[in-house]
């Protein structure tokens, strides 16, 4: 055990790290709302001790649990406490690593924008969220940062709120969300009443199955915090409407982190999860056909962020694929008998944590060119821009051969990591993995060649150019990253705990087998796409096979459809008959009603003050009889 991280105490270092963006936030929305330059310098040196901090500890070996409890009511106590593990571990150093690339990009890519204060104070708040749920050691602390991910994110997708189509697109992304939190909330609740307990170390402590229990159903509950955060079908439609947001926001929450959480708490509640057969179905199917459909909507996206955004939820349904998949084989008496192959929950974190880098690499590339374009996102209006901006076009190249699985790439090795998963445990599974995976070089492969091949198709594309050292050294930082991420003897070998049953295979990955079949699935995909398209200004599969995209059209707007549907003929047509109801009934017949009553009853008590003695003294007799017969006929 290490007593000290830079002669501190690792708790203090911990908590320093998490609150230091708070700090920073604060201080930006108090004294720097007019002082862009200055805020966002804050928050950059903010990014920086974040990612000294989460990576000396990670490197440190320091590992702990402490917590506090924060109040007490009855029989439950609900604690304060950082949960400091090889998987946390590994989530800070994502969200240090990616965060501070982020950060600096944004130095230049938001250089003149005169909101800047309020986005950077928006990137800090959303690093305090994020480092609270990686650090939290239970799920009500979990789902309270959780909820803080999910305003931060709606205050950074809606940062160029005075255009309807990002305000609308944040609204979406935090309904949506609020869809899955509720199944969410009621998951932790169930847990709690079914275990007595929250506690992350707690839980994973029980003694699993427990009599009575029912697993099942608790785990899919939880699983809906999941399907909301990380976009998983049917909640899926608020991502690839988030790309309204700035560029270097899409490369931070919605490729290497936010999304990601949900795939993190899925890892965090794996002992929960592995004695619940039926919840790992569900998972396993619902990421499989996320994985799938998103491809398949990938391919006719014109908008190069549109491409990254399906791309980040087909590779999310790999990883929640992958988490259904790596289930333990369960005996007579109800207790696991052997672990499988490769552990569903580090295949999961292997492929995020590699995606995480490449996936941000081609997002803040994306921004390059956007940047270098004049702000152009058409990938039909570029072409050409290996020449114009070769850095950008070297790096971006990484990125895109990283998720097409190239040999010794990170890619390579997660992505037939969750492949040879599925082989093994779910050959129908596998099968669609396998199809998704051609696709992904396909389109992958489709957009590097009209957005840097050929002939400027635009007049911006003609004055495009790289942008300063801000810009490009976040770049080249992920592209190194993207290239040694999935060797074992890399630097991920410091988080080994977090990828138990993984790093074991990564030698048979790389036999002749695993290399062909890895080489099979991008030739083809690559190939096909490289035959295709040509760099023009139209889409070659829309010419030539215009059956095929209109079908691919119908099949993304197919969910959006029913969505607006749903919300036109039912919620509407439901809030009206609400309203009416609400009207005649609580508004009109009981609290008007009543209070007419009253009125009637006030209006008739004051006609009875006619301010005559011999009238009151006539009404006090009278009542006196009306009581003396009512008294005596009880009495009888």
């Amino acid at each position: 055990m290490i007593n000290t991280v830079f002669g501190f105490s690792p708790h203090l270092v911990a908590l320093v790290t998490l609150l230091t963006p708070l700090a920073s936030a604060a201080v930006i929305a108090l004294f720097l709302r007019r002082q862009g330059s200055i805020a966002s310098l804050v928050s950059t040196f903010t990014a920086v001790l974040i990612a000294a901090g989460g990576l000396s500890l990670a490197y440190s070996g320091a590992r702990f649990t402490e917590a506090a409890d924060w109040f007490t009511l009855g029989n439950f106590t609900l604690s304060l406490g950082i949960k400091f593990d090889d998987l946390s571990a590994l989530m800070i150093s994502i969200v240090g690593v990616v965060g501070l690339c982020v950060h600096v990009f944004s130095l230049g890519y938001m250089h003149d924008d005169e909101a800047k204060a309020r986005y950077f104070g928006g990137l800090s708040i959303f690093m305090f969220s994020m480092l609270g749920i990686v650090l939290a050691d239970n799920l009500f602390m979990i789902f309270i940062f959780w909820e803080l991910v999910g305003f931060s994110s709606y205050v950074l997708i809606n940062h160029y709120h005075e255009k309807q189509s990002a305000a609308d697109a944040s609204k979406k992304a935090f309904i949506a969300n609020r869809v899955g939190d509720f199944g969410f909330l009621l998951g932790i609740i169930a847990c709690y009443y079914a275990f007595g307990t929250v506690n992350l170390s707690e839980l994973a402590a029980l003694s699993f199955p427990v009599a009575g229990m029912d697993t099942n159903a608790i785990a899919l509950l939880l699983f809906c915090g999941a399907v909301g955060k990380s976009a998983q079908v049917p909640l899926h439609v608020w991502l690839p409407d988030a790309m309204e947001g700035p560029t270097p926001v899409s490369a931070l929450i919605h490729a290497a982190t936010m999304v990601a959480a949900g795939i993190f708490m899925l890892c965090r509640l794996e002992p929960l999860f592995a004695i619940s057969p039926l919840a790992l179905d569900v998972v396993t199917w619902i990421g499989a056909a996320t994985a799938l459909y998103a491809a398949l909507c990938a391919i006719t996206q014109s908008d190069i962020k549109k491409v990254l955004a399906y791309s980040t939820l087909s590779q999310l349904g790999y990883m929640v694929a992958a988490f259904g998949l790596g289930r333990l084989n369960i005996g007579h008496d109800g207790l696991p008998t052997a672990a499988p192959l490769i552990a569903g929950a580090a295949a999961a974190m292997f492929h995020l944590t590699t995606h995480a880098f490449f996936k941000a690499l081609m997002f803040l590339g994306s921004g390059s060119v956007i940047y270098g374009c004049h702000h152009e996102q058409d990938i039909f209006k570029m072409g050409g821009l290996s020449k114009k901006m070769p850095l950008t076009f070297i790096t971006f190249t990484i990125g895109v051969a990283a998720i097409a699985g190239l040999p010794f790439l990170s890619g390579f090795y997660s992505k037939d990591a969750i492949l040879h998963l599925a082989e093994q445990n779910n050959y129908p599974v596998f099968v669609i993995l396998f199809i998704t995976a051609i696709l992904t070089s396909f389109y992958m492969v489709r957009m590097w060649k009209l957005v840097f091949l050929g002939a400027p198709r635009s007049e911006h594309a003609g004055h495009a150019h790289e942008g300063g050292l801000s810009m490009t050294l976040p770049l080249v930082v992920l592209a190194v990253l993207a290239v040694v991420a999935g060797k074992t003897h890399g630097p991920l070998s410091v988080y080994g705990h977090a990828f138990d049953g993984v790093w074991s295979q990564i030698p048979h990955a790389e036999g002749a087998g695993v290399l062909v079949m890895s080489l099979g699935i991008l030739l083809v995909g690559a190939g096909a796409a490289l035959a295709l398209y040509k760099p023009a200004a139209t889409d070659s599969l829309q010419t030539k096979a215009p059956a095929v995209f209109g079908f691919l059209v119908v099949l993304k707007a197919s969910f959006d459809g029913a969505y607006n549907w749903y919300v036109a003929k039912v919620q509407q047509r439901f809030a009206m008959l609400l309203d009416f109801l609400e009207r005649i009934f609580l508004s009109g017949l009981i609290i008007r009603g009543l209070a007419g009553v009253v009125g009637l009853v006030g209006i008739g008590a004051r006609a009875l003050h006619v301010g005559s003695l011999h009238a009151y003294v006539y009404w006090f007799l009278a009542g006196a009889a009306v009581l003396w017969a009512f008294a005596g006929g009880w009495l009888n």
